[in-house]
């Protein structure tokens, strides 16, 4: 993984997904080619969260096609195919994650945290979750962001920390959705809608706030991914450049953001 060049620890600022037409105007110059936004995201941000395996799991030349254009500092984390969270609901995972990592492989050392969001419908299952995290080789990243209150659990906590696995954070409205629960030496955290004006935005004193809380739970040491999933009328991004700015302000360092103005 890419060091941060002055010690202190590093935090992946992006995006869930680049392929808004709303962004026009906000990070893609009116007149762009649609087929040039990801040219112009990589060149301003140094990670995205790509959604688009979880409706369709793109081909592996589709991610090595992505990884031909990313700078070397460049890292894509993956949401996981929603066959195997939301219709297997983690059963029988062989076959679900071989097939997801021999795509993703396409990315090659660009291939960052695999993100298992699961269904709101989905109660605890401790066991179906190990058994999915044991399917994922060392080495691989794996996120997982539980949507019912029944996964707040002692026993479900040891599991993502046995595994190695990161409790995603996840944000709505600026209220944590999940216990601030630290399982690895890595954390992941996704800001779905903020309270503020205009919607989806969030205001400072949420950003302010998250940042301060990455910056008292990992060390100087430790690896951070935070993406704004509050996409509409390219919130997501002025959002993400502002909390860049909030989190150097927090004493740690947050990779490169596009300069708006």
């Amino acid at each position: 993984m890419p060091a941060s060049h002055n010690g202190t620890m590093p935090v992946r600022v992006g995006t869930s997904g680049w392929q808004y037409r709303d962004w026009r105007g906000v990070l893609y110059p009116d007149g762009l080619a649609q087929r040039r936004w990801f040219e112009r995201y990589v060149g301003a941000f140094a990670t995205v969260e790509s959604n688009s395996a979880f409706y369709r799991l793109p081909k592996q030349e589709t991610f090595a096609s992505w990884c031909a254009q990313m700078p070397d500092d460049f890292t894509m984390a993956v949401k996981a195919s929603r066959f195997l969270t939301h219709i297997k609901r983690l059963q029988d995972p062989e076959e679900p994650v071989r097939r997801f990592l021999a795509a993703a492989t396409g990315l090659a050392d660009h291939l960052g945290p695999v993100l298992l969001q699961l269904p709101p419908t989905l109660q605890v299952e401790p066991k179906r979750l190990a058994a999915c995290l044991g399917r994922f080789p060392q080495g691989i990243r794996v996120a997982v962001e539980p949507r019912h209150d029944s996964w707040w659990t002692d026993d479900v906590r040891a599991v993502l920390t046995d595994h190695g696995a990161a409790l995603c954070w996840a944000d709505a409205k600026g209220r944590p959705q999940t216990p601030l629960w630290r399982t690895t030496s890595w954390g992941y955290l996704r800001l779905h809608q903020g309270a503020a004006e205009p919607w989806p935005r969030y205001g400072d004193q949420a950003l302010r706030t998250w940042a301060q809380r990455l910056a008292d739970t990992w060390s100087d040491e430790d690896d951070m991914y935070v993406y704004f999933n509050n996409d509409p009328g390219g919130a997501a991004v002025r959002n993400a450049v502002r909390f860049a700015e909030l989190v150097r302000e927090a004493d740690c360092t947050p990779t490169r953001t596009p300069d708006l103005a």
